[in-house]
């Protein structure tokens, strides 16, 4: 039986490679006042960010419930012996925590591993896309493991902001609140190391801004996957996508919009590009 594999929403992977890849996604909880919904299951995306732009309070995230990943892990159990979960850093989130405090809950013997990825969003998918395209190929457990591993290293990140302050008010700013001092005219750029933000630059326009992602991705000699990220900013995603053309097909570029918990943290003018590859 092939290793079942899962993993959280904050991965923000397509639809579509969910399905192909059959990969199961545990979503992570957002809680408006005394409303809470299911990341990317009770609430749209283009909901989620016309309610954020209008409301006077930050939504709140909070990691599911023990019984959720237990549940899940029965579920998967009764097709598979074994299971392997790659979450969110840890070093931003419990979910690493409680998924792997969760498999003691399980009713059903299988033997599942938990994997802190060190990452999020898309850098976080391009690991379990290549953990779930390992499996269905038909890898041992062991051999899946060693691709997690060995794909961790090989990804990376930079994402542009209109602003730092959602990332400030929900404490994940890292290292990168260095690049707080005057966020008037600035465009930060952020990105992720050892699992924690950390500051990539900043510019005084959003053009330049997409300068430095476009350079970021020319400073690979090899590119094996590439997703541009948005969150409510479409029309700069077009105009990256169709720069980044020139160094990667354009046809095979990730395209997502960030699930709501992402956009709680990082506000409606996130604009991230992630890539496996190599430099």
């Amino acid at each position: 039986m092939p290793v079942k594999i899962v993993t959280d929403s904050v991965a923000d992977l397509p639809a579509q490679v969910v399905d192909e890849l059959g990969i199961t996604v545990i979503p992570v909880l957002l809680r408006f006042g005394e409303e809470l919904y299911r990341d990317g299951i009770d609430m749209t995306t283009d909901q989620f960010y016309d309610r954020l732009k209008q409301s006077k309070f930050l939504p709140s995230t909070s990691v599911p419930a023990p019984v959720a990943f237990a549940e899940t892990y029965d579920k998967l159990a009764e097709e598979t012996d074994e299971i392997l979960v790659i979450t969110v850093t840890s070093r931003l989130s419990g979910i690493h925590d409680v998924a792997s405090q969760s498999v003691g809950l399980m009713k059903r013997k299988c033997r599942v591993e938990v994997i802190d990825s060190q990452w999020a969003v898309m850098p976080q998918g391009f690991i379990v896309i290549r953990a779930a395209q390992a499996a269905q190929a038909g890898a041992r457990f062991d051999e899946v493991l060693d691709t997690v591993h060995s794909t961790i290293p090989r990804v990376d990140m930079r994402a542009a902001f209109d602003t730092l302050e959602y990332l400030k008010k929900g404490g994940r700013i890292g290292r990168a609140a260095a690049l707080m001092g005057s966020l008037l005219r600035v465009n930060p750029l952020i990105t992720l190391k050892d699992g924690v933000v950390e500051p990539a630059g900043r510019t005084r326009s959003r053009a330049k801004a997409m300068d430095i992602l476009y350079d970021f991705a020319a400073s690979y000699s090899n590119i094996e996957e590439m997703a541009v990220e948005a969150a409510a900013c479409p029309d700069d995603a077009d105009l990256l996508v169709e720069r980044l053309g020139a160094l990667f097909p354009k046809e095979r570029i990730y395209r997502t919009r960030t699930t709501p918990v992402i956009g709680t943290h990082t506000g409606p003018g996130l604009l991230l590009l992630a890539i496996l590859g190599d430099k």
